[in-house]
């Protein structure tokens, strides 16, 4: 009997972890901490509505510590952490945005770079110190720090690999369970102060800077393009694995071949000041800013179903739940499900859908 025994926990040790499956969210950026509590419960419903488990929404800084490095204004991201646990949504917070007091001289922005990681890494630790508690392991360290337009004076490899060493000790000292995300790169090209996304994890990763977080985030928009699309050229999204300079190649070459990578965002807005695809080539061109709604949902179907079937794809969230508002003058403000004014899009039920489709 204690043979049989020995042999059973043996097998049970042995036996390989069933796969978690593809974590599906959405993403809100800052808008959920300013909602009252009526459109915070709106917003989140939407995403347990469409079959979503995550929410990813900013931790800023700047909003938890605008005056000084010893005072914290908690109140509202706790709603956002609340109201999530109230409908069994993850919350995955992006830590960024540097308060006035923190930002090196002369940077005026709160997207500039912090002038001390360890103030950086000490508000991390104050943020997992309250949150993990209340079941939030999960961090992504900064939103697009190759753009130029997220991470002043200028994208900074080697700087921001020394704000993700000293943050991701503190997130896993504080937290042994943590679990932290690269700060989702920007489908870009080297060129006008950014940094493309393969440059940039090139950069980090000689620098040690994969060892040091448990996945890499990335947002590979395609839109007019789907997801799936097979190009000579390589969209975003082939560029996860399938081109031959890639952000599977470049881990591979820094010894982590496997790491996996989160698509913080996705999606595709539906107005905007150019001209519109309905992803025909005939409709695709260089005026194109923005898709039909019938095109979003397709889009936003197809990346449900590639995201799952793109190997070592950790995660999608889809950007955004609502448009921010009705001015055309920039395609920024038409990515959500819903329209401004709270009506459904085609993509909120084709999303809905895909994500049942592949939870079978």
């Amino acid at each position: 009997m204690i043979a049989v025994v020995a042999v059973a926990l043996l097998a049970t040790a042995c036996a390989p972890r069933a796969p978690v499956g593809l974590r599906v969210g959405i993403s809100y950026g800052d808008r959920l901490v300013w909602m009252s509590d009526r459109d915070l419960g709106a917003a989140l419903d939407d995403a347990v509505a469409v079959g979503a488990q995550w929410v990813r929404a900013d931790l800023s800084w700047w909003n938890i510590q605008p005056d000084r490095p010893d005072t914290y204004l908690w109140d509202r991201f706790d709603r956002v952490v609340a109201a999530a646990a109230e409908r069994d949504l993850t919350v995955l917070p992006i830590l960024g945005f540097t308060p006035a007091w923190a930002r090196p001289a002369g940077c005026t922005s709160a997207i500039c770079r912090p002038a001390d990681p360890e103030m950086f890494a000490a508000f991390a630790t104050a943020a997992a110190e309250r949150y993990a508690p209340r079941g939030v392991h999960t961090w992504e360290i900064w939103n697009e720090p190759n753009l130029i337009g997220s991470w002043k004076p200028r994208p900074d490899a080697a700087a921001y690999t020394a704000l993700l060493r000293a943050t991701s000790r503190a997130l896993q000292q504080t937290d042994p369970s943590a679990y932290v995300i690269l700060g989702g790169l920007a489908a870009t090209s080297t060129k006008d102060g950014n940094i493309s996304q393969t440059d940039f994890l090139e950069a980090v990763s000689a620098r040690g800077g994969n060892r040091l977080v448990d996945a890499i985030g990335y947002h590979p928009y395609t839109y007019p393009y789907l997801a799936s699309a097979e190009t000579p050229w390589g969209t975003p999204w082939e560029q996860i694995g399938r081109t031959r300079e890639s952000l599977r190649s470049v881990l591979s070459a820094h010894g982590t071949p496997d790491m996996s990578v989160w698509i913080t965002e996705f999606g595709a807005p539906t107005n905007g000041p150019g001209t519109t695809s309905d992803g025909r080539p005939g409709t695709i061109s260089e005026t194109t800013t923005h898709v039909t709604e019938e095109r979003q949902a397709s889009i936003a179907a197809d990346a449900v179903r590639t995201a799952d079937a793109t190997p070592h794809v950790g995660a999608l969230f889809w950007y955004a739940e609502r448009d921010i508002g009705a001015d055309t003058s920039s395609n920024e403000n038409f990515y959500g499900l819903r329209r401004a004014d709270g009506s459904e899009k085609p993509a909120l039920d084709a999303f809905r859908q895909a994500i049942a489709g592949v939870r079978g």
